[in-house]
Parts: C-alpha cells; structure tokens; sequence
C-alpha cells in the first residue's frame, strides 16, 4: 500500500489566526498588533530571525504576568480555533485513502510552537509534528529556544518525511545518501497545504519533486493564493473549508487516487521485470534507472 503524506502549516491554514492571539496575548492584555510590531521592532534592532524574535519578546512579555512553561503552553493550545470542518478533516482523508488502497499520515510543518499545537484537539491525529520549542528548566520555565522553524527551515523536514526520519536529533542519516527507491515517502505522493508567502519555499520544492501544492484562504481573500496559482508555486488555491464535499475535499481525493493509480502502473511495471527475469533475462542494468525516466540513451 503506498503511503501519502499530507504536510500542513497551521497559523492561518488550519487556524484562522496566529496560535498566539487566542489566549496567550489576551492573558497578558497586549493587543496582537502591538506584539507582533514589538516582534518586528526587536527583530530589526538584533537582526534576529523572525521566528526568534516572537519566542523572546513572548518570554518578555510574560514575565510577571503568566508563567511560561510546556504545561501552560499545551493549555493555550486548547483554546486554538480551527477551519469549519478541520477538526473531522483528517478521520475523513484517512477513510477516503483506505478507500483507494493508500495509507494516508498527516504532518505540520510550522513556525508556531510546538508546545501549543501539542495541547490542541486535533494534535493526535499527526505521526510528527516539526515546529518551534522551548528548552525549559530545572524550575519549568522556558529559558531558550530548542528549536526554531522559519520559512526556509520548513523545507529540511520535507527530506525528513521524505526518507522517514523524524527524530530532529538525526542530521547524519537526514544528510547521508539515501537511494531514491529506499525512501519512505516519495515526494511524488506529497500534498502540502499552506496560506502564504512562508509556505512558498515548501511549495515550490513540493511541486519541482514530483507533489503537490495546494493554498488555502479565507472567505474572501482570495488575492494571495490566486497569483501563488498563476506564478506557478502552487497547483489548486481553495477556500480553508475542509468540511465534509468541500473543494479541498474533493482535490485531495483526485490527488489520492493518482497516487494510487501510480503505485498500481509501478507495481505492474515490477511484475513485467520479475517476468522478464524468469525467463533468463539480465536486469542488473535497471538497478540504476529510475522508473519513467524518458532522457535515456537506448
């Protein structure tokens, strides 16, 4: 059965706003606009990352007014709000994807927080979730960031999907060679789903490997994902409705049944080699090809 893997951003793709604005900053009564200018003010005056530079000012910001620890971070997240239909969205993908023979997992690439995607009430249903983090001490506070995950660092964890490692820890397999027939997820079976300029570097490495690429908007603002379509970065732009017959609903169908009808053409294709071989034949030489390449001396 092949496996497709289905990558999300979160803030704005999955949730309406940044993860931040549902109960973090009304807890420390600052208005989402003066944060996120603060976080932009300090970016510009340290020359910081972005993502950085809103992980500092929300440890400045919290003390003396809330306790920044993991605990407090996953009770954040059940205060997120989600997309009409998102929260069913991935029971039914998955149904769907049995349906045509493919086993269906769910990732997110963010530059949100782990911590507050981990207590949301759809973070079961991700096999990996790669976004920012804390490293915490021995009192629980958070002290320092353990990971950072900005828009040209999403593009790694696509390799990591990609070849099936997972664990942030292991850059020495991420990096070694991995023949193109060992790797878990090819990205030819990749749908990535995201709202913006962020999401482009992971789109357009999605779209020039063989995937897919989808951008979603909100009701209405449809100006953004409609150039990403026409300056070829993504392939569908659709509403963020992800209920039961939505648009996005029925290209990810479509996208499912050619990743199963392409497994099915690679399965015969073997079976015609395994043939070939029986009858005496010397396959030794398509150990090297890759299947449909079209640029091959005869």
């Amino acid at each position: 059965m092949p496996v497709a893997a289905l990558i999300y951003d979160f803030d704005k793709t999955l949730s309406p706003r940044d993860m931040q604005e549902y109960s973090f900053l009304p807890g420390i009564n600052v208005e989402p606009d003066v944060f996120w200018a603060e976080c932009r003010e300090v970016q510009l005056k340290y020359n910081m990352d972005s993502v950085l530079a809103y992980m500092l000012m929300m440890k400045r910001r919290s003390a003396g007014t809330r306790m920044l620890t993991r605990e407090s971070l996953n009770r954040l997240g059940t205060e997120v709000a989600f997309f009409p239909g998102v929260e069913t969205w991935f029971d039914r993908v998955n149904r769907i994807g049995a349906e045509l023979g493919v086993e269906v997992e769910h990732y997110i690439i963010s530059s949100g927080l782990r911590e507050i995607i981990e207590g949301s009430r759809i973070a079961g249903a991700f096999k990996a979730i790669f976004a920012a983090s804390f490293v915490y001490g021995d009192d629980g506070l958070a002290e320092w960031p353990a990971t950072s995950v900005n828009y040209t660092e999403k593009t790694q964890h696509l390799f990591r999907i990609n070849k099936g490692i997972l664990n942030i820890t292991n850059d020495r397999d991420l990096n070694g060679f991995t023949p193109e027939y060992k790797r878990r997820v090819p990205f030819a079976n990749m749908i990535y789903v995201g709202d913006g300029l962020t999401d482009v570097p992971c789109m357009k490495m999605t779209r020039t490997r063989g995937g897919t690429s989808i951008a979603v908007h909100a009701e209405g603002e449809t100006s953004l994902s409609d150039n990403m379509v026409l300056q070829g970065r993504c392939d569908y732009a659709v509403l963020a409705d992800y209920s039961e017959g939505s648009e996005i609903e029925s290209v990810v169908r479509l996208l499912l049944s050619r990743i199963a009808a392409n497994a099915a053409c690679l399965r015969a294709h073997e079976t015609h080699i395994e043939r070939a071989t029986a009858r005496g034949g010397t396959p030794e030489w398509l150990l090297q090809l890759n299947f449909g390449n079209t640029d091959l001396e005869s």
